[in-house]
């Protein structure tokens, strides 16, 4: 049970207090890096003989290889969940007998690396906890994934011994209402000292939650600009799916997944896979990550005018994108540049971007620029450094009957001679091998015909796609009732 104190108004001390005092909270910490900032809580607010087992801090790769066994990444969440198996493992060996009747038994664990003297390294660290919800209850588990984007070494411990007291609090008292766990994992520090860009909940207690709804609101809450998981829900941390990987990303509503697409970003990615080859160098066929991309931004406006977000909503898209094996990429980067930064963090390999004729006519839209003290220009500057090439689906104008290309684009005349430029220096290429029965669908159709029980939009979507939209009933299918006969027969 929580204690009797507004959350709203807890500082870290309280909250590392009310653990102390509480008779059956009790466990270890095991903190590797940025020094034990955690643990270092309990201690100073008082009372923390009522709470501390054991803290351990083994700094020493040797010492660390003796106690947990050898690990090719230090910094890593395989490391983290060797520390809390064994550091739990041994807590109940040694104090189950005693006082497992009464006492809520938890391990605190982190590996981090903080900023070296040089500077020069990934800021981040794996940290989570281990506990029962009650005395002799199975454990259940939180793991967070955290970047630190303090300036300084010491800034960095004092946001990450914040983040770990808020963690093992709201573990321990907020388990049943994930929302609120989340909410509580910044409090006293903001987003500029803290990211948190993956967490992944598991045990008794959290057999309920989709956790692909909680990499969703990790971008909602702020706590990250972005979130990924795979086609089966599995929670992804992106450096360790991202890093040094070409990548190649389609932004969609996906409101559902159509066959255009599925085949712009089967067609980019085999342009894609020949661009990568010719920078590299190499005989071999790079190991391309293809993401779909989902913007905070896309999934408000299908809210309505409020602005909030379906959830239902959100997971039919998540549904159906997992019906064609995507990896699925949430992000609050509305403009493509932003999109273009944040995967430059995980690698130095060529990105590339797909999209059709509109998107491509909105990203020379000025009035997204506005707020750039350059522009256009300065958006395009962080767009297209560092080997990133745009492919582009051509459009079937319904008006015209005529096919619009990247060659056959006009835009604004101010900057067509910008464009012009990007597409003929390769930063813009045209899709070529499309399917010319693709170019009729779109999706905005597709739903519409859903809702309206025209049978015609299963042939618009993949087979795997529109099973599950009629076995689910997503989008608002609601097949027709078969007329009934007399006596019942068919």
């Amino acid at each position: 049970m929580e204690p009797k104190t507004d959350r709203k108004n807890l500082v870290t001390q309280q909250k590392a207090l009310a653990i102390n005092l509480d008779p059956r909270k009790y466990g270890t910490f095991a903190e590797i890096g940025a020094g034990q900032e955690v643990v270092r809580w309990f201690f100073q607010v008082g009372g923390a003989a009522g709470t501390i087992a054991k803290s351990i801090s083994a700094y020493d790769m040797t010492v660390s290889d003796a106690i947990y066994g050898p690990s090719s990444r230090y910094v890593s969440r395989d490391r983290l969940q060797t520390m809390l198996d064994y550091e739990y493992a041994l807590l109940q060996e040694r104090l189950q007998g005693k006082r497992g009747a009464d006492t809520d038994f938890f391990v605190f664990a982190d590996t981090v690396s903080a900023r070296n003297f040089q500077g020069t390294n990934e800021c981040h660290g794996w940290m989570g906890i281990k506990y029962q919800a009650t005395p002799g209850a199975e454990p259940c588990q939180i793991v967070v994934h955290v970047r630190m984007l303090d300036k300084d070494n010491v800034s960095q411990q004092q946001a990450l011994g914040i983040i770990g007291v808020n963690l093992i609090y709201a573990a321990l008292y907020h388990f049943r209402v994930p929302d609120d766990l989340m909410n509580t994992l910044i409090d006293d520090l903001n987003a500029e000292r803290i990211e948190v860009d993956m967490i992944k909940f598991s045990g008794p207690e959290f057999r309920t939650i989709d956790h692909r709804l909680m990499s969703l609101k990790l971008v909602q809450l702020e706590l990250s600009d972005a979130a990924m998981f795979a086609a089966d829900g599995e929670v992804l941390q992106p450096s360790e799916v991202l890093y040094k990987k070409p990548i190649l990303v389609e932004r969609g509503s996906f409101r559902p997944v159509t066959h255009v697409n599925l085949d712009m970003l089967q067609t980019s990615r085999q342009q894609f896979l020949n661009h990568v080859a010719a920078r590299q160098g190499g005989a071999a066929e790079p190991e391309v990550v293809s993401l779909m991309e989902l913007t905070m931004r896309n999934l408000r406006a299908a809210g309505g005018e409020n602005g909030d977000i379906d959830y239902d909503d959100f997971l039919a898209r998540a549904d159906v994108l997992a019906a064609t094996g995507a990896t699925v990429l949430i992000s609050d980067y509305f403009e493509y540049y932003r999109l273009a930064s944040y995967l430059r963090r995980y690698t130095k390999s060529p990105i590339g971007i797909t999209m059709g004729i509109p998107s491509l006519i909105d990203l020379f839209d000025e009035k997204y620029y506005d707020h750039l003290e350059g522009g256009i220009l300065e958006s395009f500057g962080r767009l297209f450094r560092n080997d990133l090439k745009l492919f582009v689906y051509p459009l079937l104008d319904a008006t015209t009957r005529q096919l619009v290309t990247v060659q056959k684009l006009k835009v604004a005349p101010s900057l067509q001679g910008l464009y012009d430029h990007l597409a003929e220096n390769g930063y813009i290429e045209s899709i070529d091998f499309y399917n010319k029965d693709y170019l009729r669908i779109f999706s905005r159709d597709v739903l519409r015909k859903i809702t309206d029980d025209d049978p015609s939009w299963e042939a618009m979507v993949p087979p795997t796609v529109a099973s599950l939209i009629k076995e689910r009933r997503l989008f608002g299918y609601h097949p027709l009732e078969q007329p009934r006969t007399e006596g019942g027969a068919s």
